[in-house]
């Protein structure tokens, strides 16, 4: 990110975790609060992940309010990643504040859902988004980008997530794309495809 260095990295010498992001590099104060709010979490819980230290940029140019909502003032800089800590203090992202689904009451980081797609056989790459649901809220739409023998079964897909993925996890809808709608920096657009999956649910 542009507002800060480097904050985290798995150590050289030591114990090394995939999945992880690894530690607070020296210097930098890390913590993961419930969203909306200055309270740490427990080890363990998933929350927003806010650093401090030199690294940490002094706002905004021109940008007062945008600095205000995001860089407190006692220096802690509000990310926009949801994250954990596990009991060692190793850093796991799972995704950004504004991607997070809530349906039916239920928190859904659609990485997670992601991850799942992702490995399973027939499938390149997915995206998963939140739309609107008249019942629960939002509605999980996944976006499935199918690998070179064309696009897997439907079916196989909700069995496959099935024995993977809570129920309230698992996507409603799904929809084949020939590719994800990226910016220039390579990002999947989520923003384009939650407006044009919106009426999804009717």
């Amino acid at each position: 990110m542009t507002e800060t260095n480097m904050n985290t990295s798995n150590p050289y010498d030591g114990d090394r975790r995939p999945g992880t992001v690894g530690l607070p590099l020296p210097g930098v104060e890390l913590r993961i609060c419930a969203v909306g709010t200055t309270n740490p979490l427990p080890r363990g819980e998933t929350g927003m992940i806010e650093v401090r230290g030199d690294n940490v940029f002094q706002g905004y140019w021109q940008m007062p309010e945008k600095t205000a909502a995001e860089l407190r003032p006692d220096g802690w800089f509000v990310t926009g990643d949801l994250g954990r800590r596990d009991a060692d203090g190793y850093v796991s992202i799972v995704g950004r504040d504004k991607d997070l689904v809530i349906s039916g009451g239920f928190n859904i980081y659609p990485r997670e859902v992601e991850e799942v797609l992702d490995g399973l056989p027939g499938v390149l790459e997915s995206a998963v988004v939140g739309v609107p649901h008249g019942d629960m809220g939002e509605g999980l739409v996944a976006v499935i980008v199918p690998d070179g023998d064309g696009p897997p079964k439907e079916a196989a897909l909700r069995d496959a997530v099935a024995g993977r993925l809570a129920r309230f996890k698992q996507p409603r809808v799904y929809v084949f794309a020939e590719e994800l709608p990226r910016n220039t920096m390579g990002k999947v657009q989520k923003a384009a495809l939650r407006k044009s999956h919106a009426d999804a649910f009717g």
